[in-house]
């Protein structure tokens, strides 16, 4: 599974890339107001932080004005991944980036169906919304499962972008539904590591080491 940090923070990206655990970025306008930075000149500094792709939204609605911006947007960096709505005209101009070279990321996906067509329209990434579900009462996973099962019956090639994860079980039980990759907030991820007993281990670890008197370094 890969691992997208969810932020345009460049302090926690650095900090995650530097661990080696990023796979890749995905940003969006509300993460772009956050950051209190200019979307250019933040989205660029991600770029050149991390290899992997960059999930950079447009704004526009209608498919000849998101055309215009998926052509300023796409020129930021190598990397740069278009995220696109899952709207009619978010499909035809996912279709056209898509056959013209360019990594697309299909974002708000809330159903089985709109997944089936971000594929069809040849989509790098489709993004279901886990935790934006679970919030009016559906279980988020279930249309992971749904869409892991459609995409496997016809061999697409669109990778499962498990989005809006909110706790570290979400992150297991995507990985164990076969999504392609979680985007999760820095301290989520962060947080996978954390386990009790691994702490108390380690602390009885390191108290008995110390009564050795013995230096390895």
């Amino acid at each position: 599974m890969k691992f997208f940090v969810d932020t345009a923070d460049v302090k926690e990206i650095k900090e995650l890339n530097d661990l080696g655990l990023l796979d890749g970025v995905t940003t969006n306008p509300s993460l772009i107001l956050k950051s209190g930075r200019d979307i250019f000149e933040v989205t660029k500094e991600i770029c050149a932080i991390v290899d992997g792709p960059v999930s950079a939204e447009v704004a526009a609605t209608e498919y000849e004005l998101i055309m215009k911006e998926a052509a300023v947007i796409s020129k930021i960096a190598d990397n740069i991944c278009i995220k696109l709505p899952l709207t009619l005209d978010g499909l035809k101009a996912c279709k056209a980036l898509s056959s013209d070279g360019h990594q697309t990321n299909v974002t708000l996906c809330f159903s089985a169906n709109q997944a089936l067509l971000a594929a069809k329209a040849g989509a790098t990434f489709i993004s279901p919304f886990v935790g934006r579900l679970d919030d009016i009462a559906f279980d988020g996973m279930d249309l992971i499962r749904e869409i892991r099962h459609i995409y496997d019956n016809y061999g697409f090639e669109t990778e499962i972008l498990a989005a809006s994860i909110r706790t570290v079980n979400h992150v297991k039980e995507a990985a164990l539904i076969g999504a392609d990759v979680v985007t999760v907030p820095p301290a989520t991820l962060k947080a996978l590591v954390k386990h009790p007993l691994t702490d108390k281990g380690l602390e009885q670890f390191v108290a008995d080491w110390a009564k050795t008197g013995q230096k390895i370094a």
